[in-house]
């Protein structure tokens, strides 16, 4: 078993004041591999007091000093992108190419966030009165907090971080504790690139570190992304506190399939979109909405036969196209929804719960699950599962697909395959939806736009990073000026005042 896991505060790693701690996992044997220190009110205390200590100087950085710092850390993570993934693939258990294509995506918010002297130029208008210039101005906010979540243990807190810190913030990350070590790398290398001690420190925990975030008077802003209820506690607590906050919470991402959509290219699409990481995406496609019933039969024929030949097996063998969910309490709630869909009335068209990988018998695995003839009443439709179970659902037009889509309570992401462009106009425009794809079954967006959802996918008004990054971070500051010339005293009385 490897060392404890701790924090990271005031530039260096530390485990002080830590006296309690939780098991990490390999996912692909099913064994401890490790234990993260757990801290608590303690070492959020001193994270805080690390960063009110470096904010003052940091917050004075100019940006263009802080951008060169951000493409130091760039550079670093490009570099060492491979040490990243095998630490994500060791402890989450998504396959090694997912790894890398999540350094990636998080790499491409720090290539953004260094175009910070440019996004936080204000506005100027001359002789808004009389002799009278007006401008505005942005600026930090402070002590920032980002809780982030299991599934993405690199990317995520890449979407918080690098932004606030190109704003000139500083920053307490609290990760998930069941794979807390590349949180860690993340901050030494920054530091390693240039962040001063402090301005980026790293505090593991559980529901004590988050409640003392949520209510500390220091704290300016949380960010964070999990659960819906989870989220929603969040953004209520934070609020309460007077804090500025952006919380994304579950999904139930939608795939709407037209008869005119090319079923071969669609089948492919869900096969990467449902069961990618196992799923266990925010972004997952967790509902393939077949309109008609020959599309339907057609589809769900393609999908079963791939679904059949996918390899599961660790993550870390090249071969494997699927890897284990990340804890044994997790695979236990993701088996209790398939129970729960076949005993509602769907049909278990590849069951996914006899999955056996040689040599690692006691992994965490569950085979792609697919059902088909699934209902809006039934649990595994309302609700996010986070686990590799597709739905299918069938509807006799596009009109009652649209339907179903609007009327379900997250508004996440949602997709449509279809070769008809105006039926993906309309698709486009009145979906409920915060992101939406048009032949594109997972529609994450670039870093220089935004990430977020409607409904009960976001609770807060901004979405994470691009331009709506930049302004969740800092404040809007305007002035008026003017200055007095020869009709207030002229010149030389403006400048006899400076003898």
């Amino acid at each position: 078993m490897s060392q404890a896991i701790g924090h990271f505060i005031g530039g260096a790693r530390t485990e002080a004041g830590s006296t309690r701690s939780a098991p990490v996992f390999d996912p692909a044997r099913g064994v401890q591999s490790g234990s993260v220190m757990l801290g608590g009110a303690a070492q959020i205390e001193q994270a805080i007091a690390s960063a009110r200590a470096a904010q003052e100087g940091w917050a004075e950085t100019p940006p263009l000093r802080r951008a060169r710092v951000l493409a130091a850390f760039g550079r670093l993570l490009e570099e060492r992108a491979d040490r990243l993934a095998a630490i994500i693939t060791a402890e989450h258990g998504k396959t090694l190419a997912d790894a890398r294509a999540e350094v990636q995506r998080g790499l491409e918010v720090v290539e953004f966030a260094t175009g910070a002297p440019q996004l936080l130029k204000g506005e100027m208008s001359e002789n808004v009165g009389t002799g009278v210039d007006g401008y505005s101005m942005r600026q930090p906010l402070g002590v920032v907090a980002g809780i982030t979540p299991f599934n993405f243990p690199v990317m995520v807190p890449m979407w918080m971080f690098p932004v606030a810190l190109a704003c000139g913030n500083c920053f307490i990350l609290k990760p998930s504790e069941r794979d807390p070590s590349a949180s860690l790398l993340l901050a030494e290398w920054a530091h390693e690139a240039g962040v001063p001690g402090g301005v980026l420190n790293v505090v593991h925990g559980d529901r004590e570190a988050v409640d003392t975030l949520l209510a500390h008077p220091a704290i300016a802003a949380v960010s964070f992304v999990g659960s819906t209820p989870v989220a929603r506690h969040v953004y209520a607590t934070a609020a309460a506190h007077g804090k500025r906050v952006q919380a994304l919470g579950g999904a139930k991402n939608h795939l709407v399939v037209l008869p005119d959509a090319d079923l071969d290219l669609t089948a492919d699409a869900l096969l990467g979109g449902a069961y990618g990481s196992a799923g266990e995406r925010c972004m997952a496609v967790s509902v393939a909405v077949a309109v008609g019933e020959h599309t339907a039969d057609a589809l769900v024929a393609r999908l079963a036969e791939r679904l059949r030949s996918l390899i599961v097996g660790p993550g870390s063998d090249p071969r494997t196209q699927m890897g284990p969910l990340v804890t044994g309490e997790h695979l236990k709630r993701v088996r209790s929804y398939v129970a729960s869909g076949l005993e509602e009335g769907a049909a278990l068209v590849v069951d996914g719960r006899s999955v056996r990988v040689a040599a690692h018998e006691s992994g965490f695995f569950l085979g792609g699950c697919l059902f088909d003839h699934v209902s809006p009443q039934m649990r595994i439709y309302r609700e996010e599962i986070f686990g590799p179970v597709l739905s299918v659902m069938r509807v006799p037009d596009y009109a009652a697909a649209a339907r179903l889509v609007n009327e379900h309570p997250f508004g996440n992401g949602a997709s449509i395959f279809t070769r008809d462009g105006a039926s993906a106009r309309e698709f486009a425009h009145r979906i409920q939806a915060g992101m939406i794809g048009i032949n594109v079954p997972i529609p994450v967006p670039m870093a220089f736009h935004s990430f977020g959802g409607w409904k009960g996918s976001l609770f807060g008004d901004h979405a994470m990073h691009g331009a709506e990054g930049f302004r969740f971070y800092t404040r809007l500051k305007s002035v008026t000026v003017r200055w007095p010339g020869e009709r207030h005293g002229g010149p030389e009385f403006a400048l006899s005042n400076l003898k």
